[in-house]
């Protein structure tokens, strides 16, 4: 893999390699832009089958870190961790706290948080070695698991998605296939469940699938099965590429709304969506209520104000279907347009002033 070519690609910023043979830590770090701010972004352990498929992901991973980030508002630029390594088994005190050390080494250019692999405990063993560390528990004054917002952010971008598919924001008597019941995918599902939703679910835990079931009388599948079920709304809410050449031919839902991020196996997948009249709610913007929330920290968490901003995911959401429509432009190209717009206007302007700036010195230099 030729790295810098990989970089240039995408105008990443920084990669960074981090081990510590004595607790087995191999991470990656990597940083995409932080025009907005300090780059913000998860940390993910995971078995990943080659170095090479773990660098691709934190690559990719920190480019939608900057996009969440910045079309969510935020004062924040885009990273991204991931750890080599069986969370159930190769996670540890000694590696947490390593991986805290070269955190607290990149003095603020990075703020971590947990993400698929780690917990808000691992967050608070990698806090006793670095300050730049977000969801730790409220006992440390902070959010805790971003769960709970995440899994509310996609309620409302899912209600702000069904308004322009069905011409109202109401999911009840909606059926919704929610693929991967997970931590936030429970919690979407309680909020789909006291609306009046009907459930069909499936998750590789069964134990996930029995307890949805038993919560909300919710229907199972196999998951080979659940992309082509009859439903109002297909949301996937386990790992990403859902949405790929075999399953776009199944696929019977009129929106596509979940968790999951890089649920686009390619662009080109966007595009066959649009081109099928299926609204899609990108995945970045729609699951961006975890970061919204933990951002809010950076601040002094108060939680009643984070969920207003985590709220707002409706009017994101409705923003960038709005502009696929009257553009005529697949609703994840809109997405990016008004990421890329929001950068592009702190660039100019940082660009302009360091003009202004050094045209003010040349004139103090040529007056003396």
């Amino acid at each position: 893999m030729e790295l810098f070519a990989a970089m240039e690609r995408d105008d990443y910023e920084e990669l960074l390699f981090c081990q510590d043979k004595a607790s087995g830590l191999k991470a990656i770090i990597a940083i995409h832009d932080t025009t907005l701010g300090p780059a913000l972004g998860g940390t993910r352990m995971w078995t990943y089958a080659s170095e090479e498929e773990a660098i691709v992901d934190a690559l990719r991973l920190a480019k939608g870190m900057t996009y969440k980030n910045a079309i969510s508002g935020l004062n924040l630029g885009g990273g991204k961790t991931v750890i080599i390594g069986d969370p159930k088994k190769d996670k540890n005190e000694a590696m947490l706290r390593a991986f805290g050390r070269y955190i607290q080494g990149l003095n603020g250019r990075y703020i971590t948080a947990e993400d698929v692999g780690t917990t808000e405990e691992d967050m608070n063993i990698i806090y006793q070695e670095t300050d730049y560390v977000t969801g730790t528990s409220p006992s440390y004054g902070s959010s805790g698991n971003p769960s709970p917002a995440t899994a509310y952010g996609v309620y409302m971008g899912m209600k702000a998605a069904a308004k322009v598919a069905f011409g109202s924001d109401l999911l009840e008597g909606k059926t919704v296939a929610v693929q991967g019941v997970g931590n936030v995918a429970y919690t979407l599902c309680k909020y789909l469940h006291d609306e009046g939703a009907q459930l069909i679910v499936t998750d590789i835990n069964k134990e996930a699938v029995n307890r949805a079931v038993e919560a909300f009388g919710a229907t199972a599948v196999d998951p080979a099965d659940i992309v082509g079920v009859n439903c109002d709304i297909y949301a996937p809410c386990a790992l990403g590429a859902t949405i790929n050449d075999v399953s776009l031919p199944l696929l019977k839902a009129k929106v596509v709304a979940g968790a999951a991020n890089n649920q686009l196996k390619e662009p080109r997948h966007g595009d066959i969506l649009h081109q099928m009249g299926i609204v899609y709610a990108p995945d970045y913007v729609i699951n961006a209520g975890g970061v919204i929330n933990i951002a809010d920290e950076l601040n002094g968490y108060n939680k009643e104000r984070a969920l207003k901003q985590v709220a707002k995911i409706y009017d994101s959401i409705t923003r960038v279907l709005e502009i696929s429509s009257t553009s005529g432009i697949p609703s994840y190209a809109a997405a990016d347009h008004l990421a890329q717009e929001r950068i592009a206007s702190i660039q100019n302007s940082r660009s302009t002033f360091l003009q202004n700036g050094n045209h003010a010195l040349s004139r103090r230099n040529l007056r003396g």
